[in-house]
């Protein structure tokens, strides 16, 4: 993982939380990628984008024939949910963020409509995200977000179309150490829920999401 900022000059703390993220263990359907980091909100930055998949049936292997057709291949499920994960960090600290770090994220996924039209979306969303964090001992303070529910409709030629409606959070927080494992594998978690994925059992173990770098 290449973060912003001088390579040669990257403080130990910075150093600590990337290490953390490529610790990180994601369920196998939260599919992780690095994203160049924004260059003017700190100085020093790392980005991931992420995408849930339902995981598609795989066919069984059988043994294979000389000159015999390829099998098709298995097409890929759609994504469920997408979102970003970018980690800022500032050596001398930020009065807004009222600490070194700060986590950025967004995310969106496509509701079924009796979901879509409840009144309390937005609020249910932000408790999903709350509950993440705690769930996996993240601790953090000046936790702030937005929920926002898209509605699009079609017309003339495509009016026969149904209308689709996605839910958007924007959501921010300070991280209160340096180890942010916890919060990128809450983040995980939550960004499943958005998908509408039930949570893992807890004697299933969760997989690395996150390729070394």
């Amino acid at each position: 993982m290449k973060p912003n900022g001088d390579l040669t000059q990257v403080p130990p703390d910075f150093q600590t939380a990337l290490s953390a993220l490529r610790r990180a263990q994601g369920r196998p359907e939260v599919r992780l990628a690095e994203i160049p980091a924004p260059v003017r909100l700190a100085p020093f930055a790392a980005a991931l984008s992420a995408d849930v998949r339902a995981r598609p049936h795989r066919r069984p292997q059988g043994p294979r024939l000389v000159g015999a057709l390829e099998r098709p291949q298995v097409p890929e499920a759609p994504a469920l949910a997408t979102g970003r994960f970018v980690l800022l960090y500032h050596p001398d600290g930020s009065a807004a963020w009222n600490g070194n770090f700060r986590i950025v994220t967004y995310m969106r996924a496509q509701l079924e409509p009796d979901m879509g039209n409840d009144a309390m979306l937005g609020s249910v969303a932000w408790t999903w995200l709350v509950e993440a964090l705690e769930d996996h001992g993240a601790r953090y303070s000046d936790a702030g977000g937005t929920a926002t529910r898209v509605l699009s409709e079609s017309f003339g030629s495509l009016d026969g179309r149904e209308d689709d409606i996605d839910i958007e959070l924007r959501a921010s927080w300070t991280p209160r150490e340096a180890d942010v494992r916890a919060h990128l594998e809450a983040w995980g978690d939550m960004l499943c829920a958005f998908a509408g994925l039930p949570p893992l059992p807890a004697e299933v173990a969760h997989l690395p999401g996150l390729p070394r770098s």
